[in-house]
C-alpha cells in the first residue's frame, strides 16, 4: 500500500513540474517550425508598419525633396520688342496724262525734287494750234455778240438772234477751258517732294498713259511698320513714342505712332501698327529692317523662372506646394526675358511653386521643401 502512494505522488509531481516548470517551444521561440517565422513576421509587421498607412505600403511614398520659389510681385521691364520695316512716308509712280513724244525730261536719278517741280514735257503743238484758233473765233464772236447787243437795244434784231450769238461765245470759251486742260496734261509735275529713282524713259520716248516714267519717294519723314501680340493691343495709344534700332547703326531712333489697324490678324493672332520718324540725314532708307520696344502700362508683374512652364495639350500648367502636397495650375503667360516670363493668370502672389524635378512628380505626390530659391 505504501509503495502505490509513492507511485502516485512521483507522477503527481512529474505533471505539475512540466506544467510549471517546462514551456513550450511555440512560447520560446524556438527554432521549431513557424516559430522563427511567426516572430520575424511579428517584428517585420511592427517595424514596418505595414498597414495601409505605412511609408512603404502601396498608398504612398517617402515625401520628395523639391525646390520651390514664392511668388510675388516684380518690378517688370515693361516693353515688348517686335521687327518692323521702314517705309517711305510717299510713294508714287509718275506717269503723264496724255500720250506723246517726251521734248524734256528734267530728272535726275537720284536727286531731290520740289513740290510742282517739272518732271517731263509732252509735245503739245497740235493743242497750241488749236488754242490759237478757239482764240481767234472767240475774239470774232465777242465782236458779234457786241454788235447784236446794241441791235436788240434799237430793236433790230429778235431776242432770239442774240442769245444765239451769245451761246456761240459761251461755247468757244468752254472749247478753250477743255484746250487749256489738255495742254496743261502734257506737263508732268512733282506732286510732293522727294527723290527721284531711277528712270524708265528717255528724252524723245513716246509714252503713253500707262507709261511709268519714274518713281517719286518721299524719305523724310519715313513710316514705321511693326505688329504687337494681340494681348497688348488695349496698351497702343496714338500719339505715343516708340524707339527704334537700326542693325549696323549704334544710333536709337525715335517714332511716333499715326496709326493702329482697326483689326487684328487673325492668322497671326498680331495688331498691325504705324509710326513716323522724322530722317533729316536720310540714314534710314525705305526697305530697312529694324527692331521695334515699345514701352507698355505694366509697373508690377509676377514673373516666375521659365523652366518651371509645362507645355500641355490645352496651354500651360506649373506645379506647386500646396499641404505637402504637388497641385497643378493652369497658367496664361506674357512677356518675358532670358530668365523669367510673366503669368498674367492662374498664379497669386505668395504662391509655393515648384521649380525642380518638375518631370518626376505628379499630382497630389507628397513633396518637401528642399530649398527655397529667388
Amino acid at each position: 500500500m505504501r509503495t502505490i502512494l509513492t507511485i502516485v505522488a512521483v507522477v503527481v509531481v512529474l505533471v505539475l513540474g512540466k506544467i510549471f516548470f517546462f514551456k513550450k517551444p511555440e512560447e520560446k521561440g524556438g527554432g521549431g517550425p513557424g516559430g522563427g517565422g511567426g516572430a520575424a513576421a511579428g517584428r517585420g509587421g511592427e517595424k514596418g508598419k505595414g498597414g495601409p498607412g505605412g511609408a512603404g505600403g502601396p498608398g504612398g511614398g517617402p515625401p520628395t525633396s523639391v525646390n520651390i520659389f514664392v511668388t510675388g510681385f516684380q518690378t517688370l521691364d515693361n516693353a515688348v520688342t517686335s521687327p518692323g520695316t521702314v517705309f517711305p512716308n510717299e510713294e508714287v509712280q509718275l506717269m503723264s496724262e496724255s500720250a506723246g513724244r517726251i521734248v524734256a525730261l528734267n530728272i535726275k536719278e537720284g536727286s531731290r525734287v520740289a513740290t510742282g517741280q517739272v518732271i517731263a514735257k509732252i509735245k503739245d503743238t497740235d493743242l497750241q494750234a488749236q488754242l490759237k484758233k478757239i482764240n481767234y473765233q472767240i475774239e470774232l464772236a465777242k465782236q458779234t455778240d457786241a454788235r447784236q447787243k446794241k441791235l436788240l437795244e434799237i430793236n433790230a434784231i429778235s431776242r432770239e438772234e442774240y442769245e444765239i450769238t451769245s451761246n456761240t461765245l459761251n461755247t468757244l470759251d468752254a472749247d478753250k477751258e477743255f484746250l487749256e486742260t489738255s495742254i496743261e496734261k502734257t506737263v508732268l509735275r512733282a506732286p510732293f517732294a522727294g527723290k527721284i529713282s531711277f528712270k524708265n524713259v528717255s528724252q524723245g520716248a513716246y509714252v503713253s498713259p500707262a507709261t511709268t516714267l519714274a518713281t517719286l519717294v518721299q524719305t523724310n519723314p519715313v513710316k514705321i511698320d511693326f505688329a504687337i501680340p494681340e494681348k497688348y493691343s488695349t496698351q497702343i495709344r496714338l500719339g505715343s513714342n516708340v524707339k527704334f534700332e537700326v542693325e549696323g547703326q549704334s544710333t536709337s531712333y525715335s517714332a511716333s505712332i499715326v496709326a493702329i489697324d482697326p483689326k487684328i490678324d487673325p492668322n497671326l493672332r498680331t495688331l498691325k501698327v504705324r509710326a513716323i520718324a522724322q530722317n533729316p540725314n536720310d540714314r534710314l532708307i525705305p526697305g530697312m529692317f529694324v527692331k521695334v520696344t515699345v514701352d507698355l502700362d505694366i509697373s508690377q508683374a509676377i514673373m516666375i523662372p521659365t523652366e518651371a512652364i509645362i507645355p500641355v495639350l490645352k496651354g500651360k500648367k506649373v506645379y506647386v506646394m500646396q499641404n505637402g502636397k504637388v497641385a497643378e495650375k493652369m497658367v496664361e503667360t506674357g512677356l518675358r526675358n532670358e530668365k523669367n516670363i510673366q503669368i498674367t493668370s492662374g498664379l497669386t502672389s505668395g504662391d509655393s511653386l515648384i521649380v525642380s524635378g518638375i518631370m518626376s512628380i505628379k499630382k497630389d505626390a507628397p513633396v518637401k521643401v528642399k530649398q527655397v530659391v529667388k
